[in-house]
């Protein structure tokens, strides 16, 4: 019935493509012929789901396996939101249309905090109640990963558990434990969760109890005494086996509508203010041989012929050019562009540059973060405006057409001097090297304090502060091959109310700090969403 109505409301809303499944290489399964479900939720739109690479990942190496089902799920559009309330019709998978309360295990991933309450939204309309103390053992089991996992106390009280770190090996393990806990466990929850809790990675909120004390610093004192941390989950190598050579093609356009190889996870570059580059390290790189063989097996089930590769510091990869050389040898029609995100000028080799020549040009990001070499030295951003000025005129000469420059406004130890030098520098590189139709294109957004950073403790912009400083801006970059664009400065405020948090939360010391009472009100449960002031 739910399938029926559902059917009938998508000719009624925009891009009804983003809810149409049965895409090329989506996996259906019968569940009649499974021993477990497992629903991997995006909690944002299918645009944008259906690009995050770790989603592919985890939704190939489950469905390689015959007893496991792994189905999608994304956040509706708010027309498909109001109708599915309007006949009260509950989330239901790409796949089979099956309600998202009836999969075993709810796998949320976590990758922005602007997404959060999204999560809720999945919750409400598929009649799951929010928090996991309100849930009894006939729900499913809800697990989150992702980047923002580094970070769950915000969202605790939502989850039965976390998985901290890489989500390769440890989605097998949490599924063969529900697989075996199906057939031989109690049936009560806090006994599974016992067993999960014994993982490399996962983390149960319910094993630790929160205390406060007058002056709001938080302690978890653990519930066992075999379990009083958790251990990063570390994928050693990536190989072939955990690659999703499959990839689904999505019919709705995504974000990133072409081949994605990810080349290397990690990097080195300790830039102070970087999540990322904290809690994915080491860094571990994919053996050319490797990704040879997934881009030919990938081409062929996919019909793509863009390639995209990925990580967080491409040229970096030790082997870039061979790799560039083998991936453009591929036959006529098979690879016809290789999308590069920035290089640094360093890594410009005249054999790269020629190499680079032969590739189809869309857009060349270039991340200074700061306009002064005094402050892009204390972000510990080891780039100077010779190699970012050597950057762009490289960048131009081989071909690109637009020069994105990210800058991030409110880093620590700014000064309006700062602020200005963002305006020199963007108006100096396109005095010297902008020409014709080329354009320099100027992307700045305001500096967030991240957990596990260096900066993590560092006041982030108030609202009014945001607001002179990008005004300042405006007025004083003029320069008619400059474009300049920003972030909504009230989005990088709620996103701080997130991720500052987090950052005081330090989820794996015993001791937190929470917010001033001036931002949350006087009650205190075990995670800050039950109190939040927005």
């Amino acid at each position: 019935m739910h399938e029926q109505n559902y059917q009938d409301i998508l000719a009624r809303v925009q891009t009804p493509t983003r809810y149409a499944g049965s895409e090329i290489n989506a996996v259906k399964k019968d569940h009649r012929d499974v021993d477990l479900t497992f629903a991997l939720a995006f909690p944002d739109l299918y645009e944008i789901g259906t690009s995050h690479f770790g989603l592919q990942i985890l939704y190939s190496i489950l469905n390689q396996r015959e007893d496991i089902a792994a189905e999608r799920f994304f956040a509706p559009a708010p027309d498909l939101e109001a109708l599915m309330r309007e006949k009260e019709i509950p989330c239901l998978s790409m796949e089979t249309r099956t309600p998202l309360a009836d999969f075993d295990i709810i796998g949320i991933s976590l990758l922005y905090e602007l997404n959060f309450t999204n999560i809720l939204t999945l919750f409400d309309l598929s009649g799951i109640p929010f928090y996991a103390d309100q849930r009894d053992d006939a729900f499913p089991l809800v697990i989150a990963g992702g980047p923002c996992a580094f970070n769950p106390e915000p969202l605790a009280d939502f989850f039965d558990a976390f998985v901290i770190g890489d989500g390769e090996e440890s989605v097998v393990e949490i599924a063969d434990t529900v697989l075996d806990f199906k057939k031989n466990g109690d049936g009560k929850k806090a006994s599974l969760l016992r067993q999960l809790s014994k993982i490399q990675g996962v983390y149960v909120p319910s094993f630790f109890t929160p205390q406060w004390d007058e002056n709001g610093i938080q302690t978890l004192t653990p519930v066992h005494e075999d379990y009083t941390s958790v251990k990063r989950a570390i994928l050693p190598e990536l190989t072939i086996d955990n690659f999703p050579i499959d990839p689904i093609v999505p019919y709705a356009k995504p974000v990133h509508d072409r081949l994605r190889l990810e080349i290397a996870r990690g990097c080195s570059r300790g830039c102070r203010f970087c999540q990322a580059g904290m809690i994915y390290r080491p860094v571990r790189e994919r053996s050319r041989e490797d990704l040879m063989e997934i881009t030919r097996r990938s081409l062929a089930s996919t019909g793509y012929s863009d390639i995209s590769l990925l990580s967080l510091s491409t040229g970096d990869y030790s082997d870039l050019p061979g790799l560039m050389q083998e991936l453009l040898a591929l036959s006529q029609g098979q690879c016809n562009a290789i999308s590069l995100p920035s290089i640094r000028a360093e890594r410009l080799t005249p054999e790269l540059m020629e190499l680079i020549k032969t590739v189809r040009k869309t857009g060349f990001t270039i991340a200074p973060e700061a306009g002064t070499q005094r402050l892009r030295d204390i972000i510990n951003k080891n780039l100077t405006e010779e190699s970012i000025n050597a950057t762009v005129e490289n960048a131009l000469a081989l071909g690109w057409k637009n020069i994105k420059l990210y800058f991030m406004m409110g880093l620590p130890f700014e000064e309006m001097t700062d602020v200005d030098g963002i305006a020199r520098l963007s108006e100096k590189l396109a005095a010297a090297h902008a020409r014709g139709r080329q354009m320099i294109n100027v992307s700045t957004t305001c500096f967030i304090p991240k957990a596990h950073t260096p900066f993590q403790r560092h006041a982030q912009m108030t609202l009014e502060q945001t607001r002179d400083k990008l005004n300042h801006l405006r007025d004083n970059l003029h320069h008619r091959k400059v474009k300049l664009k920003w972030q909504d400065p009230r989005m990088s405020q709620l996103e701080g109310v997130w991720a500052i948090f987090s950052a005081r939360l330090n989820s794996f010391s015993r001791k937190r700090l929470l917010m001033p009472e001036s931002i949350w009100s006087q009650g205190k449960g075990s995670s800050a969403l039950r109190s939040l002031e927005v």
